[in-house]
């Protein structure tokens, strides 16, 4: 089905789609104007963490995340839905609160929705933003020379997983649901102010998978260095444990061909790297002469940033020292 899609809808027919499914990227940018172009995504999953009220507002953080990721504004967003007869009004209740506020949180409100009956809770968000077409941050704008900065620490795969299993602490708990409520705002704000050469947001296919649509879609290289990848407390232990959601094994079997590791790693530590993530941080190709403020801004601004490698040329991934 996606072939058709992609030959039926691509710029040559709508000059004015000016990303969609022919180049694929965070989300479909749509041109109003020479200045002006909508934002459109959608994303949605079931529960991460107990509380109803914080998996609202991570699912809401998670799919507002799209626009960021794209250097955009949010301007509303729609509720998505799915729960059971047997949920209590106070649960979804929660649910609702959590997704509300933090799209207020973003500057924006939520303008409706749609909710159907599933045996298993599901939500999330369809969200428009705004962006100026010629200041959209996209995957494939790396270039040799360029450095990669990561806005939040890795592991909330393996962490929720230990959650699911009553094996997380209640500081992991923690630490893990705060990463994943704080909004990619500051940190989009910033690398559009810097003039970030690319960007994504790191989620479901975790860092390797996103970053190797950024590398192929540039037609370079990106190398790691595993030893400045920074990871949520306990995430390795719970690696180590090999406590992996089940689409860490999806991710690696879909990515590890176009990945050369190039010290030696245990297996559990290459399997980090392709964690699922949810409501990530971004990754970011920044010109060198640039890097230094770009971190000096994204720290002052709360982001737990770091330099995690370069852009070389050549093609796939590379994980070094």
């Amino acid at each position: 089905m996606l072939r058709p899609l992609q030959q039926q809808f691509n710029k040559a027919s709508y000059p004015d789609l000016l990303i969609g499914l022919d180049q694929p990227d965070d989300a479909a940018v749509y041109r109003l104007s020479d200045r002006l172009a909508i934002v459109q995504t959608v994303d949605f999953f079931t529960p991460v963490v107990d509380d109803p009220y914080a998996f609202g507002a991570i699912a809401a953080a998670n799919a507002l995340s799209d626009v960021y990721a794209m250097g955009g504004e949010v301007l509303f967003a729609l509720n998505i839905a799915a729960l059971p007869d047997n949920l209590p009004p106070e649960v979804t209740s929660e649910i609702f609160r959590g997704g509300a506020e933090k799209v207020a949180e973003a500057g924006a409100v939520i303008a409706g929705g749609h909710t159907i009956r599933d045996q298993e809770p599901k939500y999330g968000l369809c969200v428009t933003g705004i962006v100026d077409p010629a200041q959209a941050t996209t995957k494939g704008g790396a270039r040799p020379g360029d450095l990669l900065v990561l806005t939040k620490p890795l592991g909330v795969g393996v962490v929720t997983t230990a959650i699911k299993r009553d094996l997380a602490t209640e500081d992991e708990i923690a630490a893990a649901t705060a990463s994943m409520l704080r909004l990619n705002r500051n940190a989009a704000h910033v690398a559009r102010q810097v003039g970030a050469r690319a960007v994504t947001d790191i989620t479901g296919y975790g860092l390797l998978g996103h970053a190797l649509e950024m590398a192929n879609s540039a037609g370079v290289c990106f190398r790691f260095s595993w030893s400045a990848l920074p990871f949520l407390p306990g995430a390795l232990k719970h690696g180590q444990d090999w406590v992996f959601p089940g689409g860490a094994t999806s991710n690696a079997q879909a990515y590890q061909a176009q990945v050369q590791f190039d010290q030696p790693l245990e297996e559990w530590q290459r399997m980090m790297l392709f964690d699922p993530e949810t409501s990530g941080g971004l990754l970011i190709a920044v010109h060198a002469a640039r890097a230094d403020q770009l971190l000096e801004a994204l720290r002052l601004g709360g982001d737990d940033a770091c330099l995690v490698g370069e852009v070389i040329p050549g093609s796939g991934i590379v994980v070094a020292t």
